[in-house]
């Protein structure tokens, strides 16, 4: 019993049960539980850049050699861009052959006011997306620090202060996790309460396809890819399970990233590696929002009738390998990059995108949840493939029952 009552796994589960039931039957009352999830999300946020900084800077100067640093960065995007593409195409392919748009009545579809996300729609720019992407400016910032630190040649006093700031932050955002419950029956309560289940049952078919297919990318293409490795996907996602149910609650992969690095340090991954894979990642290696674009665009295309030749598809799949690096994992980017490659390729009327207002923030969830692993595993594996693994840690991380923070 007393394990329960201090297993944060549990609260956390119960906190979205209790949001879910309170949004069903007090839907008032659960809207009014936004500042809760919105909050939590943004107090996370305070952490992630401070770690992103410390834990690369460290890496890096810890690392010496320069050229490794260039040359696990370089694996990474390739790497990135292999999984991405795959998902893109796994996507389009499911959603042809399921058809979840085949049938579907527009006129019993609550539709919903699109303008916020047609206004912003515009043709994926490099320069934009560096001005705007405050992670990446971070990871490069680091990335030179770090650099600099390592052609110096007594750079301890550096580097010690910078670890005492990094152990306190840590211990700042332990304090901050204990509180994950709460944001997390803040986001569930909200959504449940704002859009209803009702609204699931229209495009339910659709729903059902996207999660279903993301669950089959996590347990067959992630699990072979940890397989390589001999490390198994179940076992790993038992490592994060409560990382995973904040984001769940929060439909935010941003609620648990802090936490996700520390744990794959703790795990065997070399600080070095993960410092540089998992902000990379969160903004090339979104591999549920491409799942769910790719989806999205053949679902829209089967309601209203539109047969794409194969040269529209492959258009398809070009500008969606382009702007899908463009969604950044928070709640609400996905959709907007959607209504960016309906305005590109024209076929297909972006009126159409107010079928998904409905059901998008339940699909953010599924979106969140599997960009997260997605990334975890691409830290996971290319930590191994530079022997930056150490699976004795691994060993021992797994074998706990029940993860606890450390003592604050």
């Amino acid at each position: 019993m007393k394990k329960i009552i201090t297993n944060l796994t549990f609260w956390v589960l119960l906190a979205i049960v209790s949001g879910a039931l309170l949004g069903h039957f007090n839907p008032q009352a659960a809207i009014a539980m936004q500042p809760l999830g919105k909050n939590f999300i943004d107090i996370v946020k305070l952490f992630i850049y401070p770690i992103i900084f410390l834990t690369i800077t460290l890496g890096i100067s810890g690392m010496g050699d320069l050229k490794k640093v260039g040359k696990v960065g370089g694996k990474a995007i390739i790497y990135f861009e292999v999984v991405t593409t795959l998902a893109l195409l796994i996507g389009i392919l499911v959603a042809h052959f399921i058809q979840p748009g085949a049938g579907v009545d527009t006129g019993k579809i609550t539709q919903g006011d699109i303008s916020k996300y047609t206004t912003g729609a515009k043709i994926f720019s490099w320069l934009n997306f560096l001005k705007e992407n405050l992670t990446i400016q971070v990871l490069i910032l680091s990335i030179l620090f770090g650099s600099i630190l390592s052609k110096i040649k007594n750079h301890s006093p550096i580097t010690d202060v910078l670890k005492l700031l990094s152990k306190y932050v840590f211990k700042g955002l332990h304090i901050v996790m204990l509180f994950a419950p709460v944001g997390a029956f803040g986001g569930m309560a909200f959504t449940i309460g704002k859009y209803g289940i009702a609204t699931l049952l229209p495009l339910g078919k659709l729903m059902l396809t996207v999660y279903i297919t993301m669950i089959v990318f996590v347990l067959l293409i992630l699990g072979f890819i940890l397989k390589y490795y001999k490390i198994s996907i179940l076992k790993f996602l038992n490592y994060i399970k409560e990382e995973l149910l904040i984001v769940l609650g929060t439909s935010s992969s941003e609620a648990a990233l802090p936490s996700l690095m520390e744990k794959l340090e703790k795990m065997g991954c070399s600080k070095s590696v993960v410092g540089l894979v998992v902000p990379a990642g969160y903004s090339f290696n979104l591999d549920g929002t491409t799942i769910y674009l790719s989806m999205s665009v053949i679902f829209l295309a089967q309601v209203f009738h539109v047969d794409l030749t194969l040269e529209q598809i492959l258009t398809i799949i070009g500008i969606l390998m382009i702007t899908s690096k463009g969604a950044a994992g928070v709640t609400g980017s996905g959709f907007i990059v959607l209504a960016s490659t309906l305005s590109v390729v024209h076929v297909i009327p972006i009126e159409g995108l107010a079928l998904l207002l409905g059901v998008d923030r339940f699909m953010s969830e599924a979106r969140a949840i599997t960009n997260f692993i997605g990334n975890g595993v691409a830290t996971v594996f290319l930590s191994n493939h530079e022997k930056e693994f150490d699976r004795t840690l691994m060993d021992k991380a797994f074998s706990k029952e029940v993860y606890e923070y450390a003592e604050i």
